[in-house]
Parts: C-alpha cells; sequence; structure tokens
C-alpha cells in the first residue's frame, strides 16, 4: 500500500470511511466488522468516522464503537491504524443533521469518543462542520485546547471554505494537518480548497470522492469517461476515480465510504492504478 502524510503520520493513500455503516440502509454488524478487516487487510491504515455516524438518537457513536470492536477483534496488528473521528454534528433522530460547535459541546465530545474508541489520545480529531450560531474561532479554540491538553493528537477541520481554513490554521498556531470537505466528479465546488491544501502542506480529505461515478457506465453519462479509462486498464470506474484524486496533489487522500468488503478491496487498489498524462487531463476536464 502507498503511504501519504497527515500531519507526522504516514496513512494509506486510500483511506476508508465508516459513515455508511452506521446511517439509513446500514449492513448488520457481521458484514461491516467483515469490511474493516478487508481494508486492514488491503493495507488500508486510515478509517474516517465521527460521532454523529448514527441512525437512531439514543446511540451517538454508534460508527465509532464498531471500529473499535472491529480493530480490537482483526487478527493482525492495528497499532499502525490512524483513527480518524469527528465532533459538532448531531443527529437527532428524525432524519436530521443539526450542528452544535460550541466549545463546551465540543470538549464534551471529544471526551465521550476517547472513551468510545479506547485510547488515551485521538490520532486526529476534526471539527465536523461550521455551527452558523456559534463563531468559527470559538469552535477551532476548543480544538486547540484539546490539542494543547494532549486529549488529541492532531487536529483537522470539515466542510470548510478557504476563509476558514486561513483562521483554523492561525487559531491551531500552523498545527491544523488536515481538511475533509466533498470533492468528486459530480461535486467539484472544493477546488480552490483543494488547491490551498497543496500549497499549505495539508492533506485534503475528499469525502463522498466516487459522486456520480456509480452510473458511469451508463451510455450518455456525463461521467463515461471514468468508465472507459477503467475499462482501458481493467479496473472499476471508481478505481480510475480515485486513481484521478490521487493524482490532483500528493495532499490528496480520498476516503471512499464502504459497508461491503469487495468494493473496500477495490478501491484501495486503486493506489496502484497511473493514469498516462493524457487520461488525467480528459478525465479532469469532465
Amino acid at each position: 500500500m502507498k503511504t501519504r502524510r497527515i500531519g507526522d503520520t504516514a496513512v494509506s493513500a486510500i483511506g476508508l470511511g465508516g459513515m455508511p455503516m452506521s446511517i439509513e440502509g446500514r449492513p448488520d454488524e457481521q458484514r461491516s466488522i467483515a469490511t474493516i478487516h478487508a481494508a486492514l487487510d488491503a493495507g488500508v491504515t486510515l478509517i474516517d468516522t465521527a460521532d454523529a455516524y448514527h441512525l437512531h438518537a439514543d446511540e451517538v457513536g454508534h460508527n465509532e464503537s464498531l471500529i473499535a470492536r472491529a480493530l480490537a477483534s482483526y487478527g493482525g496488528d492495528t497499532s499502525g491504524v490512524l483513527v480518524a473521528t469527528k465532533g459538532g454534528h448531531l443527529r437527532p433522530g428524525d432524519g436530521r443533521w443539526t450542528q452544535d460547535g460550541s466549545p463546551q459541546h465540543l470538549k464534551a465530545a471529544c471526551e465521550a469518543s476517547l472513551k468510545r474508541l479506547g485510547v488515551e489520545a485521538i490520532g486526529l480529531y476534526q471539527f465536523h462542520r461550521p455551527d452558523p450560531r456559534v463563531p468559527y474561532a470559538d469552535s477551532i479554540g476548543a480544538i486547540r485546547d484539546l490539542l494543547d491538553e494532549g486529549k488529541i493528537r492532531q487536529a483537522g477541520i470539515s466542510n470548510a471554505n478557504s476563509e476558514q481554513i486561513r483562521l483554523a490554521n492561525e487559531i491551531l498556531d500552523g498545527r491544523l494537518v488536515s481538511v475533509q470537505n466533498e470533492y468528486s466528479p459530480r461535486y467539484r465546488v472544493g477546488e480552490a480548497e483543494l488547491q490551498l491544501c497543496a500549497v499549505l502542506g495539508l492533506a485534503y480529505l475528499p469525502w463522498s470522492p466516487l459522486g456520480g461515478i456509480s452510473q458511469a457506465a451508463g451510455l450518455g453519462s456525463r461521467f463515461a469517461a471514468f468508465a472507459e479509462v477503467g475499462a482501458a486498464h481493467g479496473v472499476s470506474p471508481q478505481q480510475a476515480c480515485l486513481a484521478w484524486l490521487l493524482a490532483k496533489a500528493p495532499v490528496v487522500i480520498p476516503i471512499p465510504g464502504s459497508s461491503r468488503p469487495e468494493t473496500i478491496r477495490d478501491s484501495a487498489a486503486a493506489v496502484d492504478l497511473v493514469l498516462t498524462p493524457e487520461e488525467f487531463a480528459r478525465l479532469d476536464a469532465e
């Protein structure tokens, strides 16, 4: 498995997004744990989660607890696995996603995540989403405090614009290590943030990186080029998409969500797909 860096930590160039294993349409626990084990078998050493990845109001942290159980039951060495979690999002149980970016909530959420993950310090803790009711600087100030107190080893942000990235890095005294934003062939609004992260040397973690690719093989699809490039290499359109993302910048580490062993194995194999300059240009123009 090829690696890239998040701060001072080398991780697999492709991570595993845990959200599909805990929200609407989630599989049974046996399949979810098999998916996480398949990721580990494939060399994946970055697993992304959040306390808000759950379905019912009374099961906050469902995905964190699931990942902790999967790591504990894995037969191999997991000491090199970076579990990245997030705080600041809420799911009241009625299908909505709400925010609480107050320092009080973020600090309490971090403490709860520490217990669920069974660690003394969280490897990467990310502010999940800006709360319009709370000044962004106040939310990031809480993340800074957690970093200073040793509750978290590294700090990241998610769903942030360029101004927020710069502000967070300033408040964290240059210790911001990652930005997790939506980015895919279907959603490329975050291009400016991706390029800013490349300039600043921050890991850029695209969530939902395969957006638009599930229908790529369809005739007339806007994203048919991904299917065609994949077919030319004997791989899936999804692998072509992830290879395109990896080629965007050395700081990009896609975190495709998965709930089946076969899909994460396919995604992890994308690190070995090298696109020609012509193929990259074609996909980048989609």
